[in-house]
């Protein structure tokens, strides 16, 4: 194998190994190769926990994948086996999107295996991903979402089931501010579930009237708040939240500084977040259930038809690349022909 400067070529040292994939134990230098690129991601990366295990488990998929291949060692991995594990998920139904995604993956393990000095030429990099169809992200109209917003809703804490039955007036009162909150700051911002559980309340410049957010790979923005969610979180923070960090038992110091926290005191949880905007979503009969993400979609597409630019959106919304924003200029493009074709006598 060559000997380049800088580059480790040593054979992969025994390491923590990632679990047996379908096709039995991988080999030593593959299972270590493995645990090696797992660190990688997690921790030079800085990919997130649910990213990481998805590339490890196609990696995993790839190399046994190999191994039935009668290729066990790792430099024997080259263009045609690549080639040969994709076309096998395709047989199988796979969908595009899952296809490209194992892919990309690939990529990513066999540059950082070259670099490391463990196979001999970049295989990866001869990868061609199949074209990708995009489906155009659901959203709602700006009035169906002001209905959303200004409607009664459906009360948060029902879906805490204990909450009605167990807590206290105040709790229930303070449930339902926080979830006001929720949604009002998901579509004010576009920020993604994740980020909103991790918000603390110091995250919150009132003056300034913008949130600190740490997003994917550990990135940190600052976007800017409307005026009603700054409202609607100011509300929860010095009426409902204290309500509920009563429940707070050996609360941890990420809890006491959590800006929304649960039912039991805790830092809220993605889980609990979805089922808050489902449950407010439904609760307007006269709107289709998006979801958490169909209302980050919404409030990127309404900036875009407010006049506001891609690069700003992209900033906001904390995308890597200007082409994941773009997708919300073909909504606004269908959108406005649904209208045309509506109202236009001629159309």
């Amino acid at each position: 194998m060559p000997q380049t400067s800088g580059m480790d070529t040593r054979a992969p040292l025994a390491a923590d190994r990632p679990a047996a994939t379908e096709q039995g134990v991988l080999p030593e230098s593959m299972a270590t190769a493995l645990a090696a690129f797992d660190r990688h991601l997690a921790l030079e990366r800085g990919l997130s926990a649910h990213t990481v295990r998805a590339y490890t488990r196609d990696i995993a998929s790839l190399l046994g994948y190999a191994i039935g291949d009668h290729r066990e060692e790792l430099a024997d991995l080259d263009i045609g086996v690549l080639r040969a594990w994709l076309s096998s998920l395709h047989k199988a139904g796979q969908a595009r999107t899952s296809i490209a995604r194992r892919a990309a993956s690939v990529r990513a393990f066999t540059a950082f295996a070259h670099r490391r000095g463990w196979l001999p030429a970049d295989p990866g990099a001869q990868l061609r991903t199949p074209k990708v169809h995009r489906h155009l992200p659901e959203i709602l109209g700006q009035e169906q979402m002001s209905a959303v917003l200004t409607g009664a809703g459906a009360r948060g804490h029902a879906t805490e089931g204990h909450a009605r039955s167990a807590a206290s007036r105040a709790i229930s009162e303070g449930i339902d501010l926080r979830d006001t909150a929720i949604m009002e700051l998901l579509y004010a911002t576009g920020i993604r579930v994740a980020e909103l559980c991790g918000l603390d309340i110091g995250d919150l410049d009132q003056a300034r009237r913008t949130i600190r957010v740490l997003g994917k790979r550990s990135k940190e923005r600052v976007v800017p708040v409307g005026i009603p969610a700054v409202q609607a979180v100011l509300t929860w923070i010095e009426r409902g939240r204290p309500a509920l960090s009563q429940t707070q038992r050996a609360a941890s110091a990420t809890s006491v500084a959590a800006l929304f926290i649960g039912a039991k005191g805790g830092r809220i949880d993605p889980r609990t977040v979805r089922r808050v905007v489902h449950a407010r979503i439904v609760a307007t009969r006269s709107v289709p259930d998006i979801g958490p993400h169909g209302v980050r979609h919404t409030a990127a597409t309404h900036l875009l038809e407010g006049g506001a630019d891609l690069r700003s959106v992209q900033e906001m919304l904390g995308h890597a690349s200007l082409a994941t924003t773009q997708i919300y200029t073909h909504v606004s493009i269908d959108r406005l022909i649904a209208v045309y074709r509506q109202a236009h006598p001629r159309a």
